[in-house]
């Protein structure tokens, strides 16, 4: 269906006889181009790891120049919301790639190649939001989420402690035995069956000392230093739909982050 694109204009600051201003802010076309494309990754008419339509097709589409498409695309990309792939066009990032596991795995063996753990599902449960994981997640205190814990392990070692929370309306049927058969990354499963992609996270660091809890579920001692990470993970429109708070033992691994 060709949709036609209009400038978005938005109210200016009110005057001091307490009218409106009339004078509007213009979007780029482009931006216009990239927020139609992303409506159409958010309602799922192409989902991850699909082929979207060419540059040409949806120039044809919008009605735009063929430029201003790939503008539009170029911030996509750079997004890592969209993956061009040389000769076969561009398609819909998905967390079955490995490129886009490692850009939510931080944690670099400090010798030797990066690796997937293995994950072991400890606790999975229906909760009433907390007032603090409520405000987080954007939902009411007391409304349904999902509660997980989990332990990861390289080499058999456990290395990553993690509490994650979870909007309890978007993952209905969630449960422990589902995660435990599942054998792809989390954040495939999500995007997949509960038709939840994360596409961007922020992450707060601090330096910690074990308590005894951590310290018996990753075989060290009370009180040794770890590092402290917790997460907030957003899906199309920059909805927050996942909080996790995670232990790192960093005795044979280091955090590892590019800036560009």
């Amino acid at each position: 269906m060709n949709q036609t694109v209009f400038p978005t204009a938005a109210p200016g600051p009110a005057t001091p006889g307490g009218a409106g201003s009339a004078s509007p802010t213009f979007s780029p076309l482009y931006q216009q181009i990239k927020a139609l494309i992303l409506q159409s990754l958010q309602s799922g008419e192409w989902k991850p790891g699909e082929l979207i339509p060419s540059e040409v097709e949806l120039a044809v589409r919008y009605k735009v120049s063929q430029g201003t498409v790939r503008k539009a695309i170029d911030e996509l990309s750079a997004e890592n919301l969209v993956v061009r792939r040389q000769g076969k066009g561009t398609f819909v990032a998905t967390h079955h790639e490995a490129r886009v596991q490692f850009r939510f795995l931080k944690l670099m063996p400090d010798a030797g190649e990066a690796q997937q753990p293995e994950n072991r599902i400890v606790e999975v449960k229906r909760l009433r939001a907390p007032a603090e994981v409520a405000r987080v997640l954007d939902i009411k205190a007391g409304d349904s989420v999902v509660y997980i814990r989990r332990v990861q392990y390289f080499d058999a070692v456990p290395t990553i402690q993690e509490e994650i929370w979870l909007p309890g309306a978007l993952f209905k049927g969630l449960t422990a035995e589902r995660l435990a058969e599942y054998k792809g990354p989390m954040y495939g499963l999500f995007e997949t069956e509960f038709g939840t992609p994360m596409v961007r996270a922020t992450e707060k660091l601090k330096a910690l000392a074990a308590d005894d809890s951590a310290a018996a579920t990753l075989n060290v001692a009370a009180g040794v230093p770890v590092l402290g990470v917790e997460r907030v993970s957003y899906t199309y429109r920059d909805r927050p739909v996942e909080l996790r708070r995670a232990i790192y033992v960093t005795s044979a691994h280091h955090y590892h982050n590019e800036l560009s």
